[in-house]
């Protein structure tokens, strides 16, 4: 049978909040088993892909060949929800993984790994093709919609920075091995230097939140900028 397991419908039953926990893990769980090929670098759309002889007839995706496109290849916009989810599980290392195998420079860090891709390094993909001859070619570049949700995915879910207004919240989800890593935000005028401590090696969850070398009271995830030209420096402990 065909289209066995789809990720959009696995990694939106997590996003969405709609799954309880232990179905939200099972269906991530099958979408690492199922639609993740580590060896090849790939997160494909949905497996097994459809063709020609495909009844019912499930309209134009039959169109493309199978791997191609949203045929069973790798597409970026539903291989991104599939690391947002693993990040809003708490899963970290999974997230990053899954982020990095659609990174497009590392998709073609020496030469025999351009030619597979066949396209730019500096630019995200809309979909990559799974099926022999062509596995790890790249389809349509420059995909603006993929872009947008990389940028999302990579400093919202896995960085945590999430600002609304003049609230940042700062709750990141990244893997286990990350000891530290920072960001520099300008706010208006004014500059804010982030540190992430990670002490425990732990996916998630924010123990302590300095700001100017004071321990901020309250949530420790939130912090309320001000502008006011001046450089803050906010310590964001995990644990």
């Amino acid at each position: 049978a065909v289209c066995q397991i789809d990720a959009i419908a696995q990694s939106w039953a997590v996003i969405s909040g709609a799954a309880d926990p232990a179905r939200a893990a099972q269906a991530m769980a099958a979408v690492d088993q199922r639609l993740i090929r580590r060896a090849e670098r790939l997160v494909l759309l949905f497996t097994p892909p459809f063709d020609s002889d495909s009844r019912p007839d499930p309209g134009y995706i039959a169109g493309y060949p199978p791997g191609v496109r949203e045929n069973g290849g790798q597409y970026t916009h539903a291989a991104l929800w599939t690391a947002l989810a693993f990040a809003q599980l708490g899963d970290g290392d999974r997230a990053a993984e899954v982020f990095s195998f659609l990174n497009p420079i590392r998709l073609t860090s020496t030469r025999a790994a351009s030619h597979r891709y066949k396209a730019e390094p500096y630019v995200v993909s809309a979909d990559v093709y799974s099926e022999a001859p062509h596995v790890g070619r790249a389809g349509w570049s420059w995909y603006t919609g993929s872009a947008a949700w990389m940028y999302r995915v990579g400093l919202e879910s896995i960085l945590g920075f999430q600002l609304q207004g003049d609230v940042l919240w700062l709750n990141p989800c990244v893997p286990k091995s990350w000891r530290e890593f920072e960001i520099s935000f300008r706010h208006r005028t004014t500059q804010y230097e982030i540190q992430f401590e990670n002490p425990r090696a732990v996916c998630r969850g924010v123990t302590r939140l300095e700001l100017d070398g004071a321990e901020i009271a309250g949530d420790p995830a939130r912090v309320d900028l001000v502008d006011d030209g001046a450089t803050h420096r906010v310590r964001v402990t995990l644990g």
